[in-house]
Formats: structure tokens, C-alpha cells, sequence
């Protein structure tokens, strides 16, 4: 009891010191100022009022607190583990609540890409300013990896699910506005990952602790990115800490999945501005997982790749994608053609033209069903000749090709002219908010008028609203797709959607009278 009685009177001292030190020591100078003009009129009066000031500014108090870093600027990736590791610790002692919001933008590396490292720089401070504003003072926000911000919550009574996602959405929009950076307005999305305390209540007092805290919202905002882009996920006890792209135990069951039939094309439409019709489908990899559901290619693509197994991907792709070509015409759909992507490692192979030829004949199709989609960036850094050799053989036999994600690779016209290519596949980077911004139409309208002139064909990718569907074909945009038309699906799905959306085509009304 002692021990515990001196103990408080160390805080208390202690406590005294700071008050009678510090900048608190000024709400006692009216009264001091009174008692002296009351024991020794007004000399004593301006001796108190002048001198107390004078002593404390003299010994730096008046100017220790301004010159403390504030709660929220900015820190290193360790200070933020201290700072979340003090939040659980205060949060368990006080009975109160503590919680952790991770924000990953989407899409970061074709953002620097297309604007440079130091720009993009300058835009996360901006970003990180713009979370600030939204937060409250005791918050924390940092900047933990290149393209990811983790917000710290300060311990509070009442924090429930509702509270967090309210607060998540808010960091969201904040993030989400366009933003100025070099005479352009870029857009960005964010995946969110958040986690609270009480997640961790099931554990003992001991692992109670910040990084288990940030390892949660880690594991909600991988979960986020698998349903990206602008998904967010709570963390939940279900959820698994999934394995990194190059672990070997993910590498082998990927390849596993490719040979058993688990990773198959999931078509998404392709629609024309002009007549709204079906123009055709992109074969888009996807991975049904027994237990773990969809998995995107993201995740699974990286392992394939080290596993030295693009090729064969780049088979099963091309024989389904055949497949379906025949399936639509035997139900009557008019499919015109469907596009299939190419990595860098099939389109070095010396016989790639020979293997589609030969899978063409084989599902008896002609050339100009099958759309080769190629990556501007292949295009814009590739000097092998086998890949220009390959990519001009397959124009020569008739099949069209696609440059994809243009706008984000820096591809010249002259490399556009060397590779024999037929259509530009605009980036969703420019196609967002295109019904909103005149800067986002002004690029597009440039990207349009340089294929009107080198007699190309367009698509523009990402397309999610019907307003940005509208304003693409005012422009002059001749085909668009994105979730705004129909998200990917599997094969057996895309006969009823087809027919429910030429369904929805209403035929033009006359103009004009009859001549008999």
C-alpha cells in the first residue's frame, strides 16, 4: 500500500512540475496579478503581470510545445508500428476501442508509369493531406509502402462495424476526387482493408498487438484487391492470409490447377457504340477455386510465371476461346470475334503462327474470328524480331490486332506501323469520369483523331457508367466495354446474356414518309 501511495505522489509531483513550468502556468497569472496588487498595490501589480511572462518565455516553455511534431505528420513505416502498438495497448488498458484502415490504390504502377516516380510522389503527399482533412486531429495517418496508407484510430468508447466503414467510405471519396498533377487531372481508386481490436479479443492479453492489429487489415485489404477495383473488406476470422505470388507451395497448385481444368476463360462483351450490338468477348483467365472461390489473375498469374507456365496458360486460353467461338455460332449468336491476350513468352515462340493456324483449322474458323491482344508495352520496349515476326505473320493470315491498355506504354505510331496493328484498346485510366472532365474528354478526343487518321479501329476499356458510355460515342469512340456493359463471365452464361441484351435494343423508329 506504501509502495502504491509513493508511487502517486511521484505522479502527482511530477504533474505539479509540469504546471508550474509550463504555458498552464499562465491561466494563474490574473490571480497572482490580483493577489499581489492586493498586498502591494500596483507596483507588485506590474512586477507579477510583466514578470511571470518574462520568466517563462526566458526559459523556452512558452515555445516547447509549438515547436512538438504534431500527432499525425508524417513517419516512417516503424513509427507507425509504435504509434498502433501504443493505440491496442491504451485501448486494452482503458476499456476502449482502436482500429486500422489500410488504403491501396489500385492501378499505382501504370499511374507512375504514365506520370514518373516524382510526380507520383507528389501526389501521395497531396493524397495524404487530403486524408488528414477528413480525419480527426488524434488519427494517424502514414504512408506505409509505395502505393498503401494505413490510418490508426484513436482508442474511443464506442467503435463498432458501422463506424468503420462510414469512416472508410469517407477516406475513400477523399481519395477518390480527381486530382491535378502537371497541367492533367488523374483519377484514382483505392481497395480498402480494415480491421478493429475487438477482432483480436479472442486472443490472449500477450498477442493483443499492434502488428497484429496491421496484419489484420493486411489480410482484409489483400482480400479487397482479389474484388478490386474500390472494393473494401473488413477483416473476419474466415479470412485466410493467402500466399505470396512467388511462394513455391502457390507455384505448384497453380500449375495443378492450370492442367485440371480449375483456371478457364471468362468472357466479358465488347459492345458496338453505333448499332449497340455484341462486337465480341475478351477471354479473361480466371481460377475457380475448390474452397477458396474466384481467384483473379493477379494473384495467380505471378506463380504461373515463375512456374515458367505462361505458354501453356496461352494454350488453354486460345483452344476455350476457339471453343466458344463454335459454341455461339451453334446457338445462333453473333459473336464477330473474340480476343485473346498474348504474353511476351508465347509471342517468342518461332511457331506461335503455325500453332494458331493449326488451331483455327481444327475448329474450322476463319482468321479474322480470333483477336491477338497485345500489351503496349510489348510494343513499345520489345527489340526481338521473332516477336515482330510473329505479330506481322498473324496480321498477314488474318487475324486483327489489338493494342491493349493504350495510353499507358508509351508505344510510338511508328512502332503501331512496324507491329500491324488494327485497333487501339483505349486504358480505363482515360476513360474514367470522360462525361465529367474536359481534360479526360480533350485526351481521348486526341487518341481518336490520331486513329482516325492511321484508319485504325478503337475500344475503350473500364466503361462503367452509362454516362461515360454515352459521351465515348458522342466523341466517337466505335466500341467500348467494362463493368458498364457486363462484368466477365463464364462461357455458359454469355448465350442468355447476349440474347437479353439484344433484347433490350429497341429498332429504330421511321423517319419520314413511306414511298409506295
Amino acid at each position: 500500500m506504501s509502495l502504491h501511495f509513493q508511487s502517486l505522489l511521484k505522479s502527482l509531483s511530477a504533474r505539479a512540475r509540469d504546471v508550474a513550468g509550463g504555458p498552464a502556468m499562465l491561466a494563474f497569472l490574473p490571480a497572482l496579478a490580483l493577489g499581489g496588487f492586493w498586498l502591494g498595490g500596483e507596483g507588485i501589480l506590474i512586477i507579477v503581470a510583466l514578470g511571470v511572462p518574462l520568466c517563462l518565455a526566458a526559459s523556452g516553455v512558452l515555445t516547447r510545445t509549438a515547436s512538438a511534431p504534431p500527432a499525425d505528420s508524417r513517419m516512417a513505416e516503424d513509427g507507425f508500428d509504435r504509434a498502433i502498438n501504443q493505440a491496442v495497448r491504451v485501448a486494452v488498458q482503458t476499456s476502449r476501442r482502436t482500429g486500422c484502415i489500410l488504403l491501396g490504390l489500385d492501378d499505382y504502377i501504370a499511374l507512375r508509369d504514365r506520370f514518373g516516380a516524382d510526380t507520383c510522389d507528389a501526389l501521395m503527399s497531396q493524397l495524404t493531406d487530403r486524408l488528414r482533412s477528413v480525419l480527426r486531429s488524434r488519427d494517424i495517418v502514414c504512408r506505409i509502402e509505395e502505393s498503401v496508407f494505413a490510418v490508426c484510430i484513436a482508442p474511443v468508447r464506442q467503435l463498432d462495424l458501422g463506424n468503420m466503414l462510414h469512416m472508410a467510405g469517407r477516406l475513400q471519396s477523399a481519395l477518390e476526387d480527381p486530382i491535378a498533377i502537371d497541367d492533367a487531372t488523374a483519377y484514382v481508386t483505392a481497395s480498402i482493408g480494415l480491421a478493429m481490436d475487438t477482432g483480436l479479443q479472442g486472443a490472449s492479453t500477450q498477442e493483443r498487438t499492434g502488428p497484429a492489429l496491421l496484419n489484420s487489415a493486411t489480410i482484409a485489404l489483400a482480400e479487397a484487391r482479389r474484388h478490386g477495383p474500390s472494393a473494401t473488406r473488413a477483416f473476419s476470422r474466415e479470412m485466410h492470409n493467402l500466399p505470396g505470388p512467388c511462394d513455391a507451395a502457390m507455384v505448384r497448385e497453380a500449375a495443378q490447377a492450370l492442367e485440371n481444368g480449375q483456371i478457364q476463360p471468362w468472357f466479358q462483351p465488347q459492345v458496338c457504340t453505333d448499332t449497340g450490338r455484341v462486337s465480341g468477348f475478351e477471354a479473361l483467365a480466371r481460377w475457380q477455386h475448390p474452397t477458396r472461390g474466384l481467384i483473379t489473375p493477379a494473384e495467380f498469374l505471378p506463380a504461373l510465371q515463375q512456374g515458367s507456365r505462361m505458354e501453356r496458360l496461352g494454350e488453354v486460353m486460345l483452344y476455350n476461346a476457339l471453343a466458344a467461338l463454335k459454341s455461339w455460332d451453334l446457338a445462333g449468336i453473333d459473336v464477330p470475334h473474340v480476343g485473346v491476350n498474348f504474353c511476351p513468352e508465347e509471342l517468342r515462340n518461332p511457331n506461335l503462327v503455325k500453332k494458331i493456324e493449326w488451331e483455327l483449322d481444327r475448329f474450322d474458323l476463319s482468321p479474322d474470328r480470333l483477336a491477338i491482344e497485345i500489351l503496349e508495352t510489348v510494343v513499345a520496349s520489345s527489340p526481338d524480331d521473332t516477336v515482330v515476326r510473329n505479330i506481322a505473320g498473324l496480321s498477314r493470315l488474318g487475324c486483327q490486332i489489338d493494342l491493349d491498355d493504350f495510353g499507358t506504354g508509351h508505344a510510338s505510331i511508328s512502332s503501331i506501323r512496324r507491329f500491324a496493328v488494327q485497333r487501339l484498346k483505349i486504358d480505363r485510366s482515360f476513360v474514367m469520369k470522360v462525361d465529367h472532365d474536359p481534360e479526360q474528354q480533350r485526351m481521348v478526343s486526341a487518341i481518336l483523331t490520331m486513329a482516325e487518321q492511321l484508319g485504325l479501329a478503337t475500344l475503350a476499356e473500364g466503361v462503367e457508367t452509362s454516362g461515360e458510355h454515352a459521351m465515348l460515342a458522342q466523341l466517337g469512340c466505335g466500341h467500348v466495354q467494362g463493368y458498364g456493359i457486363g462484368r466477365p463471365m463464364p462461357l455458359d452464361q454469355t448465350v442468355e446474356w447476349t440474347r437479353t441484351h439484344l433484347a433490350k435494343l429497341q429498332t429504330p423508329p421511321p423517319i419520314g414518309r413511306r414511298i409506295s
